[in-house]
């Protein structure tokens, strides 16, 4: 079966070295970009359900979700102003991803999460002292820019300081520091809710300035990555100086002579977007757009968005609605954490097609409570309630294994050095437009398709679950210059890249996941 095939890993070339203090720290520091993209999902969708925030700047929202009697569960928060808060931010991050992708293609990854974490800190500036809605509009413009930069740099910068063997884990670590700011936004917003005054909200979003001064301080110490150095200069002994330091052994040749070969390579290409279109890279470029498509597609952006509402949409007050979060907040961090462990020994196709599964049957079983039970008026009775509660938790569960840790990872080693920036900009241009379209229209199909919304995105699971069982092949434990090999030996994409096993050998497992 060609959906059983999978790449080994064991004739790959690997390389010294191993986990020293002076990586972890690094990514450490630069992982913070990670946690400030989740703070900011988790702190928009809270905020949005408080009272006070939503009588200050979205009256007309909150007047019918306390005095229109008549209107549809589903449609008490439709506001296509009150989508722009949310999705205004994705949109400035996806044209700041294309200027992001030079910028750290000329200049290196390190100016990359500089330029983003001061965007972010004059975002949450002007989103805590906001007084209207154009200063708050404007705050989220730059959080967006910010975002653009850091989710250009940080994947990239993980990915290429770990080694083959650990890549997984240390590249996971974006979405677990995404998972536990989305997790820390829930604890703030539930803290905050309860100020007295009305002004809670303030609080909420002004935060997100702590980590991004972390984030900003820290990357002016960081290093650079060795693979930056080369594609930038000629000073391979610099690399080779910070090669030995991050691996923590002095037998660094092996791997600082593939990085002067791959940079020499890439610097024969004058036109990245331009070469990124060739046959050769048709894999590569499918998998830039078709897999940031379907993380979106799983729904989690609009759960993390608008948790709280759709809490509240099935009859929680507003403070148990904050609490829920909280606990959907803990479950993803949890499995995020278990991926980042065991990503480097199951593999990531393995992973992805468990979360599919996780995913599928809880939308399906939300979607028919919600049918069945709640109507346009009233709410869920508190045993369904909670039960939603747990279907969604578990739905979240499947994600953080898989789609959210994976869909970062996975484009980020699957590029060689020549499309490395041009491919990463796609995947978080694609990221940022779909996130832009289902966060912009989410409150609008949630009040015409009702419980059918969910019906819709499972559907979505299914069909990623299929791609990735056919299309994806393993990656794991494969060094980011050896990648090419397991595409020549796929049984779909060989016909694009060629089948010539010469330079790279591949063992073919008809029984390998």
């Amino acid at each position: 079966m060609a959906g059983g095939f999978g790449i080994a890993a064991g004739d790959y070339k690997q390389y010294n070295g191993g986990i020293t203090f002076f990586l972890l720290l690094s990514c450490l520091v630069a992982a913070m970009g990670g946690f400030i993209f989740g703070y900011d999902i988790g702190v928009s969708g809270g905020v949005t359900s408080m009272e006070a925030f939503l009588e200050k700047f979205f009256p007309g929202v909150q007047s019918r979700m306390k005095e229109d009697t008549r209107i549809s569960n589903y449609c008490k928060f439709d506001s296509q102003l009150l989508t722009l808060f949310t999705s205004s931010l994705y949109l400035a991050g996806l044209v700041t991803s294309f200027f992001a992708s030079w910028i750290t293609d000329v200049f290196g990854r390190k100016p990359s999460m500089l330029a983003g974490g001061s965007a972010f800190l004059a975002g949450a500036a002007l989103n805590g002292a906001a007084f209207n809605i154009y200063m708050l509009i404007l705050g989220r413009i730059f959080l967006g820019i910010g975002v653009g930069f850091t989710n250009q740099a940080v994947p990239l910068y993980l990915s290429e300081l770990a080694l083959p063997k650990h890549r997984g884990a240390i590249s996971n670590g974006f979405q677990f520091s995404l998972g536990i700011g989305f997790f820390a936004a829930n604890i703030v917003n539930y803290g905050t809710e309860k100020i007295t005054g009305g002004w809670g909200w303030r609080v909420s979003l002004a935060l997100a300035a702590v980590p991004a001064s972390a984030l900003t301080l820290g990357a002016i110490f960081l290093p650079e990555t060795p693979n930056s150095f080369i594609q930038r200069s000629d000073d391979h002994e610099k690399a080779r100086r910070m090669l030995q330091k991050i691996r923590g052994t002095n037998d660094v040749q092996s791997e600082l002579e593939d990085l002067i070969e791959a940079s020499d390579a890439s610097k024969k290409i004058k036109n990245p977007y331009k070469n990124i279109l060739r046959r050769k890279y048709r894999p590569q470029l499918v998998m830039s757009v078709a897999i940031p498509f379907f993380q979106i597609m799983t729904g989690i952006n609009v759960v993390g968005f608008y948790a709280p509402i759709l809490f509240r949409t099935i009859g929680l007050g507003e403070s148990a609605s904050l609490l829920s979060s909280v606990i959907t907040g803990v479950v993803g961090s949890g499995t995020t954490f278990i991926a980042m462990v065991v990503v480097d020994r199951v593999g990531r196709r393995f992973l992805l097609l468990l979360g599919g599964v996780l995913m599928f049957f809880p939308q399906i079983l939300v979607g028919g409570i919600m049918a069945v039970k709640l109507g346009d008026q009233g709410g869920l009775s508190k045993e369904y309630s909670y039960v939603v509660l747990a279907l969604i938790s578990v739905y979240i569960a499947g994600f953080g294994v898989s789609w959210g840790p994976l869909g970062w990872l996975i484009p980020s080693e699957i590029f060689p050095m020549e499309i490395r920036s041009a491919g990463q900009s796609v995947t978080v241009a694609v990221n940022f437009l779909f996130t832009f379209v289902v966060g912009q229209t989410f409150l609008s199909m949630l009040c015409h398709f009702k419980a059918g919304l969910f019906f819709f995105f499972g559907g979505w699971a299914a069909v990623m679950t299929v791609f990735v069982y056919f299309l994806l092949p393993e990656t794991k434990n494969i060094p980011i210059e050896q990648m090419d090999g397991i595409w020549r030996e796929h049984w779909f994409w060989k016909r694009f890249v060629g089948g010539d096993n010469n330079n790279k050998k591949v063992m073919i497992k008809m029984d390998e996941i």
